[in-house]
């Protein structure tokens, strides 16, 4: 519950110094439902807003930023002092709260009341397009039944076949169920994009384009359904997570335009802004952005007003929100090596092609006389209880609430599990058991190790983030993403080498 307007209020006089307080800054505008009538043929890039595009945005700060008030802004669900002063343009020892404030990194509870420098200018509408909810593969999401929508919707997608090397021959609508659990993307999102770019879900391509590249993006790389959604979930990925971190703030579209993005926009309607700016000009992404006529209306015809889902599973990270208490995923008096910082946490494609968003995963590697993908003795532990919920090729996902829904509370994903000693779909494990051995199993790898990642509600908890990845009381830490990370416990360090040198050997000891 918000801190009272009054209370606020008196406070912002105090802080200001002023006689008399007007009105502050402070509410958004949100999107409202209006009706739309779904068009079944193809959609076509949206057409040019009838206002041109400014010649010269920029998002140079203002020179004399003390000729505006001071902006009232209440924190949302993921923020953090670090990145919401990045997304103002302004330094931390800046921003004022009538509440006490935890570290500059660590999370924020949602509306936490902050008074914030007026600096930026020129900006990205301000209107929020979707709730976090609804861009993560939320609670939201768990009763969304893919395969009856897609064949009530009678489009191409429903009849689509595709191969997928390693796995064989899908269903469209399995297609899209893959990409979305794997890289933890609300499939309504992916299903609605899919519709307004080609009309796949309720009709037909029109074009040979359309029909290799459904989702606009022109490259041979990524030619077909598959590899197209792949695309479009980095480019989600980049928006939503380069917000919540605080390194994205601007967009530059097709044209070349660059224009700085709204810092109280929330991280899911970033990723849409982000995915659009990679797809249109300027003047074509505001008519896509458009609530009454653009993406959002076909959304809220497909699938509801979105805003109303949210209310019943939001905030993603609500208050008071801390990591349960996890091991190192390796039997105590083993030396193994931290091989790899924050990185992300999913890529479909290969190594090559890896997006560096989400930067959620650590890697570690045991110890060995010889390099490569070779077999190891040495086991994986489940860092924490719980139920395993999927299982494949490399892969064991762990359920930490037990509700036997990844949507739901603390995940744990284990990548480059062998086969061997793997627990079964349904099995529930214990801290310290063990759940399998580091390989080079389930996608790209040069060498023996694991690639552990955590989710929360859904969403790809960032490993360096404000709920820093924790294991047996060692916190990672990492200043930016272009410095080396570190495992810190007291006054003991250890660093990230890929290479398994003696400064990223790191043991469980007897009382972790």
């Amino acid at each position: 519950m918000r801190t009272s307007f009054r209370g606020i209020a008196a406070w912002v006089c105090l802080c200001l110094g002023l006689v008399a307080c007007g009105p502050l800054w402070g509410t958004y505008d949100w999107p409202t439902a209006t009706p739309w009538q779904l068009d079944s043929s193809p959609v076509s890039a949206p057409l040019s807003s009838p206002t041109a595009p400014p010649s010269t945005p920029s998002p140079t700060p203002d020179p004399t930023p003390t000729a505006r008030p001071p902006i009232l802004y209440y924190t949302q669900s993921g923020d953090s002092l670090k990145s919401v002063a990045a997304r103002f343009g302004v330094n931390v020892d800046e921003i004022l709260s009538p509440l006490p404030l935890p570290p500059a990194t660590r999370l924020l509870d949602p509306e936490t009341p902050l008074l914030i420098p007026d600096r930026l200018t020129l900006t990205t509408p301000d209107i929020r397009l979707i709730p976090d909810s609804e861009v993560v593969y939320s609670p939201s999401a768990i009763d969304f039944d893919i395969e009856a929508y897609v064949q009530a919707a009678g489009g191409k997608l429903r009849d689509e076949k595709y191969y997928v090397n390693n796995v064989g021959w899908l269903s469209g609508t399995q297609v899209i169920q893959k990409i979305a659990i794997e890289s933890s993307t609300n499939p309504r999102l992916l299903l609605a994009l899919l519709q307004h770019e080609s009309g796949w879900v309720y009709g037909q391509p029109s074009t040979i384009v359309q029909e290799d590249y459904p989702f606009g993006h022109i490259n041979y790389l990524y030619r077909g359904l598959y590899q197209q959604l792949i695309w479009v979930v980095q480019q989600l990925s980049l928006g939503y997570y380069g917000w919540r971190e605080g390194t994205l703030t601007s967009l530059t579209f097709r044209d070349g335009v660059t224009l700085r993005l709204a810092p109280t926009l929330n991280a899911g309607s970033v990723a849409l802004h982000y995915y659009f700016a990679q797809r249109y000009t300027y003047a074509e992404w505001l008519r896509a952005m458009d609530v009454n006529v653009g993406f959002p209306a076909l959304y809220r015809t497909m699938f509801g007003d979105p805003w109303v889902r949210a209310q019943s599973v939001e905030p993603v990270f609500p208050r008071g929100v801390e990591q349960p208490p996890l091991i190192l995923p390796f039997r105590r008096g083993e030396a193994w090596a931290f091989t790899n910082g924050p990185h992300a946490a999913w890529y479909g494609r290969s190594k090559e092609a890896e997006v560096p968003q989400p930067r959620a995963a650590l890697d570690f590697a045991p110890t060995a006389t010889e390099p490569g993908c070779v077999e190891s003795s040495k086991a994986l532990l489940a860092a924490a209880p719980g139920l395993v919920v999927r299982t494949g090729p490399g892969l064991v996902v762990l359920d930490l609430d037990g509700d036997g829904h990844e949507q739901t509370g603390w995940v744990l994903v284990y990548l480059h599990v062998s086969a061997r000693g793997k627990p079964p779909v349904g099995a529930w494990v214990n801290t310290g058991d063990v759940i399998g051995y580091p390989s080079c199993e389930g996608g790209f790898a040069t060498g023996t190790h694991v690639h552990l990642v955590r989710k929360y509600n859904g969403e790809w908890v960032l490993a360096a983030g404000p709920l820093p990845f924790t294991l047996s009381g060692w916190v990672l830490q990492q200043e930016t993403p272009a410095t080396k990370a570190r495992l810190v416990k007291g006054n003991q360090v250890v660093t990230e080498n890929r290479y398994g040198m003696k400064e990223s050997e790191i043991t469980r000891q007897s009382d972790e």
